[in-house]
């Protein structure tokens, strides 16, 4: 974000996380960003913030359980 030391937007968040503006704006919204603040339409995410867990994807145990041979 311009002028907001300490902070990066949303484009930037999307970028290094390698998801979606739009992602990036629901991590927002839904509260999953420790710290990002709301500016107008506008979001400022600190510049330190870890990319949230996707819910969507389960953590298992071999790499999903298949075999592929």
């Amino acid at each position: 974000m311009n002028g907001i030391k300490g902070y990066i937007s949303i484009r930037e968040a999307s970028y290094r996380w390698g998801v979606s503006e739009r992602r990036v704006n629901q991590y927002c919204a839904e509260g999953r960003i420790p710290g990002a603040s709301r500016f107008g339409r506008s979001w400022a995410i600190p510049e330190n913030a870890e990319k949230p867990s996707d819910p969507r994807k389960k953590a298992t145990e071999g790499g999903g359980g298949y075999d592929l041979r």
